[in-house]
């Protein structure tokens, strides 16, 4: 008897988190039906409500305390003077205190992503894409549109910043003294007040420097032409791979694509079949997996990623990857509403499974930065195994909550480093390039540390010779290419990606920067720095044509520069 529907097909509630799908409009109008209201609240409360508290009623407890001490002065000297006292403890802090200067760092890339970026990036490709589409194709005038663009942005952002801070103004209160204690509302009330006020003036500045950031650094360009082979010299074959999206059942659909996508992970067997070949053929040098190894960081999905390797050993010992957005950051596979509380184990569940699926594959290979020396540390393997019991404690049961040395075990793994075989070898630094959030929504967004930053020039200083790889998730710069949706180039580059660029140019000549994330294959640069974006090998591409990945080619010239030389294309035959 034929069957009414084949359930190995799928069916609408294979779609539910799906862009491929359904419209942004109908994910956000779920969204809105299936989010906690109560468990919101209490997330505001903690991620913004007592932050912003605290930022309000510094400043009047300075200027209470001040007055106390030096008895009665100008209201104004006490106001500078509080000013002043709190901007040098903060400062004494911050460089006295490694841990606190990252979680400032963190909450100034925070307050960004939540109070800049989004409203500063939509501006800017609402009038980027008005424009654009005016323009032919390969439009000289593109990179001096974009650049306008990002200045036009910047200044209305601003001035609508401006403008907030000009309202709230008359309420707040800067100075006092002891009496207000006594009206605690009117105190919280005057709190309130001035962390908007800072916040928006705060914006305000802000946003013009990411315009100018944007409009002044060198336009992303298409890479003009590969390099040709030196006559002699080591050739190294780097199989690049991005955004395999393991799921951990036989007939899963993946988040973003439904049932629009291949179900299951017979494609991706289908590609280590291919990498195998291609390895007995003539060796790879390394195995690049550029994030998203997972759909959404599950247990049984990194199962399924180990039983595949298992049976690959030879592809398995080459293998380096780096954390994605859906390792990390998917809350729930169905339902984009949910979201994690600032103290939930889910989170720091999902680092630890990355964190160990990193040390068994490359834990003997990569090695730690020592960030008070400035040179590289011991083994990733050496580093976890005294953490051992640790960690299979919190995994097993979710407590005690996530200890210190398990956190800062987490941020010290980054930037992660494969040391080059000789001075003059190829090395690969992989970087964890993904923002800290607790909603299924906002998962894509990412930021480099400058602790990470900082790290990768020790880890070439101790090479000075030696050439390098810079493996990370995130895309570092819009692609100049004219997108077909907005939501194609909003909240998925690195929040800080101009100032990466900027950072990287002093070792443009030594690196090469590879990514994934946005499924799409681009070989291009920034001012000197290469970018090379990997497509997925396992995803339905957009112009509809068979998946494929390449089998880059490097080596170094004469010049002593790292040549990018023309990159084999393997397209992938699918198999579901």
């Amino acid at each position: 008897m034929q069957p009414i529907y084949d359930p190995r097909l799928g069916d609408v509630e294979s779609d539910a988190s799906s862009p491929k799908k359904r419209s942004l409009l109908v994910l956000a109008g779920s969204l809105l039906a299936e989010i906690s209201l109560p468990k919101l609240f209490f997330a505001w409360v903690l991620l913004v409500g007592l932050p912003g508290l605290l930022l309000g009623v510094t400043p009047i407890l300075a200027s209470i305390w001040l007055g106390e001490l030096f008895g009665q002065v100008m209201a104004f000297q006490v106001e500078v003077w509080s000013a002043l006292i709190i901007a040098a403890l903060v400062a004494l802090a911050l460089f006295s205190s490694r841990r606190l200067f990252r979680l400032a760092e963190h909450s100034f890339w925070s307050l960004n992503a939540l109070a800049v970026q989004p409203f500063y990036a939509m501006c800017r490709e609402t009038l980027r894409q008005l424009v654009e589409r005016r323009l032919a194709p390969g439009s000289a005038k593109l990179p001096l549109v974009r650049a306008a663009a990002a200045m036009v942005a910047g200044l209305l952002i601003s001035a609508i910043a401006l403008l907030a801070l000009v309202k709230v103004w008359p309420a707040t209160l800067l100075v006092s003294n002891i009496s207000i204690l006594d009206t605690p509302r009117r105190l919280a009330w005057a709190a309130f007040a001035n962390s908007g006020a800072l916040v928006s003036a705060y914006v305000a500045v802000a946003a013009l420097g990411w315009a100018i950031a944007d409009a002044t650094m060198e336009q992303p360009r298409d890479l003009e032409s590969f390099d040709e082979a030196p006559l002699d010299g080591q050739v190294w074959r780097i199989a690049h791979l991005s955004d395999i999206h393991v799921v951990g059942e036989r007939y899963g659909f993946r988040i973003e694509s439904g049932r629009a996508g291949p179900r299951g992970n017979e494609r991706l067997k289908q590609v280590f079949r291919q990498l195998e070949a291609l390895n007995a053929d003539a060796p790879l040098h390394a195995i690049l997996i550029t994030g998203d190894v997972t759909d959404a960081g599950l247990s049984s999905e990194w199962a399924e990623f180990f039983d595949l390797l298992a049976e690959h050993p030879a592809l398995a010992a080459r293998v380096a990857l780096a954390p994605g957005n859906h390792d990390l950051n998917i809350v729930d596979r169905s339902n984009p509403a949910r979201l994690d509380l600032p103290m939930s184990p889910v989170k720091r569940l999902r680092k630890l499974r990355v964190l160990t699926a990193m040390g068994d594959l490359q834990g003997g290979r990569a090695r730690l930065v020592d960030r008070v020396g400035g040179r590289l540390g011991g083994a990733l393997a050496a580093a976890l195994a005294p953490h051992r019991r640790a960690i299979e404690a919190f995994m097993d049961e979710g407590r005690p909550v996530f200890s210190r040395e398990l956190s800062d075990l987490w941020t010290k793994a980054f930037p992660l480093a494969l040391p080059p075989e000789g001075e003059e070898g190829l090395g690969i630094v992989l970087l964890n390039s993904n923002a800290d959030t607790h909603f299924s929504f906002t998962n894509a967004l990412g930021m480099i540390s400058l602790d990470q930053a900082q790290a990768i020039q020790s880890v070439m200083a101790h090479y000075p010779r030696a050439h390098w790889i810079v493996g990370l998730h995130h895309h570092v710069v819009e692609y100049p290419r004219p997108a077909t949706a907005m939501s194609e180039r909003i909240g998925t580059a690195l929040i800080n990606g101009a100032w990466f660029v900027r950072w990287m140019q002093s070792l443009a000549g030594r690196v090469v920067v590879m990514h994934g994330h946005r499924h799409i294959d681009w070989f291009g640069q920034c001012g000197a720095l290469r970018i090379v974006s990997a497509p997925s090998p396992v995803m339905t591409r957009p112009d509809g044509g068979p998946p494929h990945f390449y089998i880059h080619r490097l080596a170094v010239g004469a010049d002593g520069q790292l040549k990018l030389l023309r990159p084999e294309r393997i397209e992938v035959v699918a198999q579901a």
